[in-house]
């Protein structure tokens, strides 16, 4: 249903240690200290092997049985995912690949290296308690048995890789909390809506078995007053998901703002007060975030070639004059802002825009907002660039959008004056040539480098350069972050922010109509949470046209990595600004919210009678009232930007 592109091009030196904490020298607090991580690397390990037992001796000896017994193996199954939440949030962090194996969505899923080369793609097969779910629900079919016993053995397998590294490995306490705290943004972004149990729907119980877990470990924080502030937000909580159990009716709004909220942020206080160096990773989501609804939360940096490229005033200035610079193209007819207008959230109103050279011939697909273009891992519908830099240059270029030169362009520049000011106030070193070239990953680092790919001469005096021009729009995008909304405002302890309606479409957006499982909180795009590493696609089944109901010919990511499970899959775009930035779809099919909803209510392209085995939106009807449609409607024109 659901699918993460993991990118792999990042630089080595995008995990960096930003700031050290001097070392604390109290022997007795350190031997505490490692008494206490030792503890809970032992109780991680516990709960790891008590998984692992369980579904080997009951829910894997369940159905190997002759006649398997439906009622039993799914409650087996339940039984599991609740013993697996109880680690979750250690495996998800420390080891997330593995976790992955264990409860990953069930999609193929691509590695990539270089994604302007598919050769270097390697597609992987799902696996894990997502795989597992569709085999018993909503029936089970006995001609699934084979499959379904290889699945969990596979389970089985890969608990005990699992085991194996958490037998010996040292935790921190740093570490500890910070994935405690990402365990909590898990909760409210993933858990409460359903992701990873669209089926069994048990996710209000789950939850509880994660806070409940998480108390445990968060105990040894709080020292000999075990009924500290935090610890009791975190009993309230859990009452209150044992309390409203139910998947359709639970209220989410007030879950996050009168419970969750304030337990992330009495987690980052005991973060805040562990002495000791920490380690500063390049993440999208700050680590010193208290709530993922914080106004300074994500970094939009984080996704830059490196740090020579981040975001400065003075390159923002120097980007905002480029921009609306019509002399950029290779006609001097068009700037950036043609297309991408303000007034319009940056796009312009059209299904598609034409071509620079024939006005009478239109590009391929629709103009997307470049309001929060900065806070996600890839650009384009069809994902194909890794950096903004890189979509800039592939804009210019492009010789049906602005058929641009660089070399012109610099020649240009350079013999304005007022373009000679701003370019030395912006780059008065520049940009080192060739910095980041390394293609390695690290799991807590996000910085893509195939942009600095393309070679760069050395700065001279008073020289402008090509990564000075794309690193400036780049720095001007980043600067059009804006999530300073009405529901931001609630969620930062307005009440008064949304209306009831809107509160109502907040929860069937979160619930019941299952938009928050592609579009993802707080950003409401597809960067996954909760480190917001990697930007997902989906096969939805889009139209040609209204009238015409054949798939839409543009097979979109699958022509960048030739992957048959990606054919017709697309970025999944933000939400917020929606009212502004219509037409809809990556080929602006719809016209109206409305005939999104209905979209989306009738089973995407399953509804409209597509034949796509691999669409990942679910194609069952959702079964949404008229009412509950304006709602939702309602909700997401709440997510408007104020500028």
């Amino acid at each position: 249903m659901h699918k993460k592109m993991w990118i792999v091009a990042i630089l080595f030196t995008g995990l960096f240690i930003a700031s050290f904490t001097p070392f604390y020298t109290d022997h007795g607090a350190q031997t505490k200290s490692r008494k206490r991580e030792l503890s809970i690397q032992k109780k991680v390990f516990s709960q790891i092997v008590t998984f692992h037992d369980y579904v080997k001796d009951s829910f894997f000896s369940d159905i190997r049985n002759g006649n398997i017994d439906t009622q039993r193996v799914r409650q087996a199954f339940l039984r599991s995912r609740l013993l697996f939440k109880e680690f979750e949030w250690a495996a998800a962090y420390f080891d997330s690949e593995l976790t992955e194996r264990l409860n990953g969505p069930p999609v193929q899923e691509v590695e990539n290296a270089d994604l302007q080369d598919s050769s270097l793609v390697r597609a992987i097969d799902p696996m894990g308690l997502q795989v597992i779910e569709p085999l018993i629900y909503p029936k089970y079919d006995t001609a699934g048995k084979k499959e379904l016993i290889r699945e969990v053995a596979h389970l089985i397998k890969n608990t005990e890789y699992l085991m194996a590294y958490f037998a010996d490995h040292q935790l921190a306490d740093w570490r500890i909390l910070d994935a405690a705290k990402l365990e909590v943004f898990r909760i409210i972004t993933l858990g409460i809506t359903g992701f990873d149990n669209a089926l069994s729907l048990n996710s209000m119980e789950e939850s509880a078995a994660s806070l409940k877990s998480l108390r445990k470990v968060l105990s040894y924080y709080t020292g000999k007053n075990r009924q500290t502030p935090l610890l009791q937000e975190l009993d309230t909580a859990i009452r209150y998901l044992h309390v409203h159990p139910d998947f359709a009716t639970f209220d989410r709004a007030v879950f996050i703002t009168r419970f969750a909220n304030k337990i992330s942020t009495g987690i980052a206080q005991l973060e805040q007060n562990i002495p000791g160096p920490k380690i500063r990773y390049n993440r999208m989501l700050k680590q010193e975030a208290k709530t993922l609804f914080d106004p300074d939360a994500f970094n939009v940096d984080a996704f830059s070639p490196g740090p020579e490229f981040h975001i400065t005033a003075a390159k923002v200035a120097l980007g905002e004059k480029l921009f609306y610079d019509a002399a950029l193209s290779g006609t001097g007819t068009r700037s950036c802002a043609s297309c991408h207008r303000p007034e319009l959230a940056f796009t312009d109103g059209l299904a598609k825009p034409t071509e620079i050279h024939d006005p009478a011939k239109l590009l391929k697909r629709n103009v997307p907002t470049l309001l929060n273009a900065a806070l996600q891992s890839n650009y384009f519908y069809d994902m194909r660039a890794l950096t903004l830099e890189e979509q800039v240059w592939d804009v210019i270029s492009n010789k049906a959008e602005m058929d641009g030169s660089m070399e012109a362009i610099i020649k240009y520049v350079s013999a304005d004056k007022t373009y000679q000011s701003l370019f030395a106030k912006a780059f008065p070193e520049g940009i080192p040539a060739n910095t980041f070239s390394a293609n390695t990953y690290s799991p807590d680092s996000f910085s893509p480098s195939t942009y600095p790919s393309k070679s760069f001469p050395e700065k001279t005096e008073n020289s402008i350069r090509a990564d000075e021009v794309t690193n400036a729009l780049a720095a001007y995008i980043r600067s059009l972050t804006r999530l300073n909304s009405r529901f931001d405002e609630y969620m930062q302890g307005n009440e008064q922010a949304l209306s009831t309606q809107e509160l109502k479409g907040f929860n069937l957006f979160m619930g019941k109509a299952k938009c928050a499982t592609c579009h993802f909180i707080p950003l409401f795009n597809g960067a996954t949470p909760p480190k917001y590493v990697a930007s997902e696609t989906e096969v939805l089944g889009v139209p040609r046209s209204l009238t015409d109901t054949t798939p839409d010919p543009d097979r979109g990511y699958y022509d960048i990595i030739g992957v048959d499970a990606y054919k017709y899959a697309f970025k999944v775009p933000t939400v917020r600004n929606i009212d502004k930035t219509a037409p809809y779809m990556h080929n602006g099919v719809y016209q109206t919210l409305d005939q999104v909803m209905e979209f989306y209510n009738n089973g995407g392209g399953a509804g409209l009678g597509l034949n796509l085995p691999n669409q990942t939106l679910p194609d069952e009807k959702l079964r949404l009232t008229e009412k509950e449609k304006k709602e939702i409607i309602a909700f997401i024109r709440s997510l408007e930007s104020k500028h």
